[in-house]
């Protein structure tokens, strides 16, 4: 959808990176860094201020200790540390139980492991789960369930009481959960994000993948790290060693510095961005769709049907090539796309003035609103 943005001149709301400045004083920590020449080779699992950044932050921000010799890797960003955890810990005809709607690596994740995929349906608006089909998806081939929140695409956040039955179940049926937890400081509404490494029983069944993509708007610097207990760690490290070797070194200095921020930082991400989750809510909202309203992370999954359509991907490129915004059809997060073909998903990590040409196209569109 990036591509045929750039090729019609579109509004890019499709894929989640900013179209705006990375703070200035993070860029400065990157340049000092090339320039005090940290230009070589890392420790492959990560340079060590950066590690003991990853678990001050940790314990700082959820009173969680993380050995960073033993329970800390760093990887080239978040989608490294998924694969290069299932590939670790994972074996051929194992069952991964995924969400879903689910943010489309999990599936060929899985796929390159050989592992068979379990699906939960997330059910709008609330994108709950039912209980009782958690419980039906695991079994003994059962060998991870993946847990992404605040989630990608839908906004959700888990709370205590469903991360306490996910628990029960990985301690049931002898299970691991891997978390992508990404977006972990971007919450509206009073949510609040809840580790599962902090929950009981499963500090050493719990795979944390993290970057600093999203909260630092970096999306570029693929820079990120997994937390583990020492045994599935020491697994982790060493398909991390053969898939990248290490991440790029002068972006871990950075990435230490930029994790030493004060609370202010974390916060003031929290209120800027639930800013442009409103606004643009009301602007899809008077352009006729029927947008969802996320309590996390910075996208909304809009149904489709109140402007008359009910094919997703034909919308999408209508609304990429015609009316010049650029969305992500709905079925890529699903197992079948029909499932979704009424969504369709934007992202609102973006200037305000790009938000507002975004909502001026799609009201013409819909609407036949001129301003």
């Amino acid at each position: 959808m990036t591509r045929l943005a750039l090729r019609h001149s579109a509004v890019n709301l499709a894929q989640g990176f900013p179209d705006f400045p990375a703070p200035a004083e993070l860029k400065e920590a990157a340049t000092k860094a090339i320039a005090e020449d940290f230009n070589q080779y890392a420790v492959t699992w990560g340079a060590k201020p950066l590690r003991d950044a990853i678990a001050a932050k940790y314990a700082r921000h959820y009173g969680l200790e993380v050995d960073p010799e033993t329970e800390i890797t760093v990887v080239c960003g978040s989608t490294e540390g998924m694969i290069a955890s299932l590939l670790a810990t994972t074996n051929p005809d194992d069952e991964i139980v995924i969400f879903e709607p689910y943010y489309e690596n999990y599936g060929p994740d899985a796929d390159l492991c050989s592992a068979k995929r379990r699906y939960v349906t997330l059910h709008a608006p609330e994108w709950t789960f039912e209980p009782d089909e958690l419980r039906a998806a695991f079994n003994s081939k059962t060998k991870a369930i993946i847990v992404n929140t605040p989630n990608n695409p839908t906004g959700k956040v888990f709370n205590r009481e469903e991360l306490a039955l996910i628990a029960e179940l990985c301690q049931q049926h002898d299970a691991l959960c891997i978390t992508d937890e990404i977006y972990e400081h971007i919450l509206y509404d009073g949510a609040v994000h809840i580790p599962m490494l902090t929950m009981p029983g499963m500090r050493d069944r719990t795979i944390l993948v993290n970057s600093m993509s999203k909260t630092f708007s970096v999306t570029g610097w693929r820079v990120g790290w997994v937390l583990a207990a020492p045994h599935l760690t020491t697994s982790i490290r060493k398909v991390h060693d053969f898939l990248t070797v290490g991440a790029a070194t002068p972006l871990q200095q950075a990435g230490a510095f930029a994790l030493s921020l004060p609370d202010k930082y974390f916060n003031d991400l929290a209120v800027h961005y639930a800013e442009r989750r409103d606004y643009l809510l009301s602007q899809l909202a008077s352009a006729g769709l029927a947008p969802y309203r996320p309590a996390g992370a910075y996208y909304i999954m809009s149904d489709i049907k109140t402007i008359g359509y009910s094919d997703d991907v034909l919308l999408s490129r209508h609304l990429v090539e015609t009316i010049g915004v650029a969305c992500v059809p709905g079925g890529s997060f699903f197992s079948h796309s029909s499932l979704g073909s009424h969504l369709i998903r934007f992202c609102f990590c973006k200037k305000y003035e790009t938000l507002e040409e975004a909502g001026r196209r799609l009201r013409r569109a819909f609407r036949g609103a001129a301003d």
